[in-house]
């Protein structure tokens, strides 16, 4: 499960050690550390140890709860709308694979540094017949460019770290074990930022985007 560190003012929530993957009880400890963290008007460093950052949604718990699966989406499109708006400056140290969801999550921080020789970021969604909700692709649409948004969503293509900093998925890449703290001395200068003006200045940049995050589903045709 997720769990918290500080260091001087920078806070690094792990992720876990495993697949990381959107459980229910996984996504509360997520919001749980949120809360902590824009308390203390920190910097966030979000990571996994590993092979995985984050492999997104819990397939297995949505096949056990189908009748469950719209709320488990908005929750999940909630989570991303509130790190893409989040209010102190967040950077995503993707230590491993990053697949779908966990790929999202990602890009919804301000940053991202992956590790260069190992672990793949991909959106699988056109591989496995999941279309992208509106809210995710305007996500990842807003926050690359239309070469990068184009050839990670329509071809299902892993990228390593190398080429997801050449394509601009990612800012930086790191060896193994320098990725966190690379990623924490990028974003160390940054904290203690004032969170309301940070907040209106993002709410501002991405609102458009976080709105479509959290807009209802429509209702299912009879």
């Amino acid at each position: 499960m997720p769990a918290l560190h500080e260091d001087d003012g920078v806070f690094t929530l792990d992720l876990g050690d495993d697949e990381n993957r959107f459980s229910p009880d996984w996504l509360q400890a997520v919001n749980t550390s949120l809360d902590t963290v824009v308390e203390a008007s920190g910097a966030l460093v979000t990571t996994g140890h590993g092979k995985c950052y984050s492999n997104g949604l819990d397939l297995e718990w949505i096949v056990r709860h189908p009748e469950e699966l719209p709320s488990y989406r908005t929750e999940v499109q909630e989570l991303l709308a509130r790190v893409l708006t989040l209010p102190v400056p967040t950077v995503a140290a993707v230590n491993g694979h990053a697949f779908g969801a966990g790929a999202m999550l990602a890009v919804a921080h301000d940053f991202r540094v992956m590790r260069a020789d190992r672990g793949f970021f991909c959106f699988p969604e056109v591989d496995i017949d999941v279309p992208f909700t509106p809210g995710m692709a305007a996500l990842i649409q807003h926050k690359l460019t239309p070469a990068a948004a184009i050839a990670s969503m329509t071809t299902g293509r892993r990228f390593g770290g190398t080429q997801a900093r050449e394509l601009g998925l990612v800012d930086e890449t790191a060896a193994e074990g320098a990725v966190a703290s690379n990623a924490a001395e990028l974003v160390r200068p940054l904290a203690g930022k004032n969170r309301d003006t940070l907040g209106t200045i993002k709410t501002t940049v991405f609102g458009a985007t976080a709105a479509l995050l959290r807009a209802a589903e429509p209702a299912a045709q009879p």
